[in-house]
């Protein structure tokens, strides 16, 4: 047994040192280096020069020649990776060769065979006749954002969105292709990993931007008509991130910046605000004084002065870190992310924090069967009482603070009791928080044999979103008794997919069918209570049944509860043929029923589509046109619905109220909602003309796309007479039309080996104007809708600029006097009354467009964005001071009429706004939207030790500077007049300066 023992071992031994000598070889083989030449062509045998050639996992590399030759010193095991703008990258290995010659063909076609998502599946860009655009995946990966929208702002054609308000966990505003209905909504219907967002009733700050793979858009009915009643408004189809296969690889992104307004207006100095007093008393005619208010007088006396937007405000700051890993076998594949992100607004109070966590996973169970599930769960954060920018502005330097015990005054202009203190918000208990849980799951059968193309898919999704919002507000916050809420909320959804997929070829014919039988439901409920009436504040909202009074709270109509169900059962048929790649046909047929319609009408409805292509490059003749590399004609024409109304609108309903009766409180009814069990939805027909095209091997690309729309059936409360009990009934009457251009255009200006600079510009025009109302060919002038103009107008008086002195005669004749505004008399009736307002401009832009450069120079990268909105019109609230000429401050920037100071822009301080005017401007701004700066890490050895495969370094700004004649914070905000209940979220828009990097581990 011992000698055995020894054998084994000798043997063990030798083959050991055998191993050792094979490795020692075997490296020595691998250093050994060679010269390696070779020359580089096109596919049509053409000299590129320039190709960028480098060693793989190495910094080493190098160029070809005008010959598109090159020589290069590497090791025989190595491999080399040739690389061109313009055309598809290729790897090789050297393989002990000292010659390698290379065809690389433009990436033109790779272009064209890249996969789309559609609705309910996927489509090669070449195959694709609806207008469906791809939002460039640099915004979605370069710019930090906390809701993908902001990173789509302006850049894509056709869509609109708009910041109205930077309040931390915001969303913007959106829609796609102008507004086509008028009371109903008009944003996209947006689908994630193939479930509804918006019907489920979560948002898009739900969704972290780092897990975001891609986002298309769709715009034209036949690429919309699949989503039947959700789809006249556009559909935005979100895919987030999968794995792949191979080892596991870990990713971190992380930045924090520096928030500030962007564009911050101040009051006026304690010195101009004196001089306005004054201007204001003698305008007036009263008698002389310092200021208007007996606690500004004895701080004036004393010297003190308060920078109220000091005050206010605070350095904003925000910070997002994301943790992600990926990978699996051709059997198993995940992703698995989490991300958190905290922002603390620039007005103190303002923050917002977000917690995600998602889970991706794909398992082959077998060849035919494929089975998976995508989970993610996010909880957002709005917690806090908030200061008031808007009130800070109102007051005047001269106020009081605080109170001798230190807290804050009530009213620091006192005994002024208009304007309260702005910091009084900070006082509020606030919790205001909402979760979205979300579950999808799928299976999906490959069928074989006479079956071949055959395949049937089953989704499930579920999502659980509770909310929570409680407040009180106490004796701090000028409320002596104390005033308590607390409102929960939670929504549960479900939508259920049955697909089937056919996709074959026969010859030159491609046929791919798609079918769908779906199901959703949502439920909602929502409880509300509130008290008043607490002996202290210490408990908050902690003890609501402690206070005096208790009362359930309105909501939805019902007292203290409310509940509601929807649901929707649709089917659907596509069929997508083609020849030879040339000549292509969609038809879409989807049939909707939703429970909101009514009774007395077919809840179903139907919407068809049909759309054709033609790749004319592709066809003999064309063949001459060298320079043209693609170029596809697209038509189409649909119907699609919106549905428009909510839950319960076409029933009569009622709510309960007290009534006394003999001295007694008793509860009866009285009506809300008079029923129309008619209803349905609004209907959209639209037709789209459009083109893509490329050129010169990928250096020149585009796509014009022209479309028409017109809806009607549109769901507008038609008046009733109020004998009847009811003002109003929602009827389907009216019609609204669109017609517009968007167009997209790619450049690659320069491009060689080491700089190359790219250019994208996109341009969108669109005409929208109201068809019909309520058949009796008259406008509404309540409303300011009117035949022939777009839906949103500013009807108003047209100023045409100040009384003078020296007009005073004339301008008495018109009841005014030198230093009103004058309004054109466009009746010319020689006064002027409301007969005399005009419809003045749109509040949407006629044309947006932006342009994005960037600049690669080797590792480094630089892009800038600008953007621009123009030709619209908005009241400006800014300029209506007219209650704050004599109590107030006002901002520095807008000035006033005086005798000396005779304008002929601004009215005077004694001015008083007896005919309502609303100030509207020019709201046309064009912004340098955000640049990015990057440099990303060559390969080193410093790296591999460190087990780095990719890292990246990057300075990012946002909303860096403005361009425009509006007066005030920025033309974006719907800022609201001081003292209305909704100036604490009257938040300007942000400027943001991040630093952040990338790193991808091996």
């Amino acid at each position: 047994m011992k000698e055995k023992f020894t054998k084994k071992i000798k043997f063990i031994s030798k083959l050991a040192l055998l191993l050792l000598l094979a490795m020692n070889l075997s490296n020595k083989g691998y250093a050994q280096t060679a010269i390696v030449k070779g020359k580089v062509t096109d596919d049509k045998g053409a000299a590129l020069p320039g190709v960028s050639i480098k060693v793989v996992g190495t910094p080493n590399g190098t160029v070809t020649d005008v010959n598109g030759s090159y020589s290069i010193n590497v090791s025989k095991s190595a491999s080399l990776q040739f690389s061109f703008i313009g055309y598809i990258s290729q790897t090789i290995a050297v393989a002990n060769r000292t010659q390698i010659s290379v065809s690389l063909a433009d990436d033109a076609g790779k272009q064209l065979n890249e996969v789309v998502v559609v609705g309910y599946g996927t489509q090669k860009q070449i195959d694709i006749t609806g207008s469906v655009v791809s939002v460039p995946k640099a915004r979605l990966s370069e710019l930090p954002t906390t809701n993908v929208l902001q990173a789509i702002e302006g850049a894509v054609a056709g869509v609109n969105i708009t910041t109205t308000s930077s309040v931390p966990g915001s969303q913007p505003a959106v829609s796609i292709r102008g507004a086509n209905s008028i009371t109903a909504s008009t944003t996209p219907y947006i689908v994630v990993d193939g479930t509804p967002l918006t019907q489920s009733g979560g948002s898009l700050n739900d969704i972290n931007p780092n897990d975001i793979a891609s986002i298309e858009i769709l715009k034209d009915a036949s690429a919309t008509a699949i989503y039947g009643t959700n789809g006249s408004t556009g559909v935005i189809l979100i895919t987030t991130k999968r794995g792949a296969i191979g080892k596991p690889v870990v990713k971190y992104s992380g930045y924090t910046g520096y928030e500030n307004i962007a564009h911050m207006l101040s009051p006026r100095t304690p010195q101009q605000y004196l001089q306005k007093y004054s201007d204001y008393i003698s305008e007036t005619g009263q008698a002389p004084a310092i200021l208007p208010n007996l606690t500004e007088i004895q701080d004036y006396n004393a010297g003190q002065t308060v920078d109220w937007i000091k005050q206010v405000t605070q350095q904003g700051i925000i910070t997002d870190n994301n943790v992600s890993v990926s990978g699996g076998s051709p059997d198993v594949k995940y992703f698995l992310s989490g991300d958190y992100t905290k922002e603390k607004g620039d007005i103190k109070g303002f923050q917002y924090n977000r917690v995600s966590v998602r889970s991706n996973i794909d398992i082959n169970v077998t060849d035919f069967l494929t089975v998976g599930a995508s989970m993610f769960y996010a909880n957002n954060n709005y917690d806090g009482g908030r200061a008031n920018l808007l009130q800070a502005i109102a007051m005047s330097p001269y106020g009081k603070e605080y109170n001798a015990d230190g807290t804050y005054t009530i009213y620091p202009m006192a005994p002024e009791q208009l304007y309260t203190n702005p910091l009084l918000g900070l006082t509020t208990q606030s919790l205001n928080r909402s979760v979205n849980l979300n579950g999808i799951g799928y299976a999906e059968i490959k069928f074989g044999g006479v079956l071949k193309g055959l395949k049937y898919r089953l989704n499930a999704g579920y999502n659980y979103l509770p909310t929570r919002v409680d407040t009180y507000a106490g004796r701090l916050d000028n409320v002596p008794l104390g005033s308590a809420t607390a409102t929960s909320s939670e929504t549960t959804n479900y939508t259920i997919d049955n697909l089937l997929y056919y996709n074959r070829d026969f010859g030159k014919n491609h046929i791919d069918f798609t079918g769908l039988y779906s199901s959703q439901q949502r439920q909602y409920f929502i409880s509300s209570f509130g008290g008043s009436g607490y002996i202290n504040d210490l408990l908050g909202y902690s003890n609501i049944g402690s206070g005096a009074t208790i009362s359930g709270l309105s909501t939805n109509g019902a007292s203290g509860t409310y509940q509601d169900r929807y649901a929707q059962l649709s089917q659907m048929g596509r069929i997508n043929y083609g020849y030879d790649s040339k000549y292509l046909a969609t038809v879409t047929v989807r049939r909707d029923g939703a429970s909101v319609f009514g009774a007395n009408t077919d809840k179903y409805g139907w919407f068809p589509s049909a759309a054709l292509g033609w790749n004319v490059d592709k066809e003999d003749f064309f063949k001459p046109v060298t320079f043209v590399d693609n170029l596809k004609l697209r038509l189409s024409y649909g119907k699609t619905g919106n549905e428009g109304i909510g839950v319960y609108k076409t029933i009569t309903t009622e709510s309960t109220t007290r009534f006394p009766f003999n001295g007694v409180s008793n509860i009866g009814v009285q009506p809300t909602n008079l029923g129309n069990a008619d209803l349905h939805w609004e209907t959209t027909v639209g037709t789209n003309l459009g083109m893509d095209i490329s050129m010169l091997k990928g250096r020149i690309s585009g796509t014009i796309d022209a479309y028409a729309t017109h809806t009607y059936g549109l769901l507008l409360n038609e008046s009733l007479p109020t004998t009847t009990g009811y003002t109003s009934v929602l009827s389907n009457i009216g019609k609204v039309a669109n017609k517009g251009i968007d167009v997209t255009i790619n450049t690659r200006n320069i491009q060689n080996s080491s700089f190359r600079w790219e250019t994208s510009i996109v341009y969108s025009v669109v005409r929208n104007k109201i068809v019909d109302l309520y058949g009796d060919g008259k406008d509404d002038i309540g409303n300011r809708w009117f035949y022939g103009y777009p839906i949103s107008v500013i009807y108003d008086y047209k100023q045409i600029g100040i009384w003078q002195t020296s007009e005073a005669t004339q301008a008495a004749t018109y009841g005014a006097k030198p230093g009103d505004i004058k309004f054109a008399d466009t009746d010319h009736d020689g006064k002027i009354t409301g007969n005399d307002k005009v419809i003045l401009g749109q509040t949407t832009p006629k044309w947006t467009g932006g342009i994005t450069n960037t600049f690669h120079y080797k590792n480094f990268n630089f892009s800038f964005f600008i953007q621009t909105a123009q030709g619209m019109m908005k009241n400006d609230v800014d300029l209506n001071t007219t209650e704050a000429q004599g109590r107030a401050n006002t901002l520095a920037t807008v000035g006033y009429w005086t005798p000396a100071n005779a304008n002929n822009t601004y009215q005077s301080l004694a001015y008083v706004n007896t005919l309502g005017y609303n100030y509207p401007r020019n709201a046309s701004y064009t912004r340098i939207k955000d640049a990015t700066l990057s440099y990303v890490f060559p390969s080193s050895a410093v790296l591999e030790k460190a087990h780095i495969g990719n890292l990246t370094v990057y300075a990012s700004g946002k909303n860096l500077y403005t361009f425009t004649n509006w007066v005030g914070f920025d033309p974006e905000n719907n800022s609201v007049s001081r003292g209305s209940n909704g100036d604490g979220n009257n938040y300007p828009l942000i400027r943001t300066i991040i630093l952040g990097l990338n790193i991808s581990l091996k």
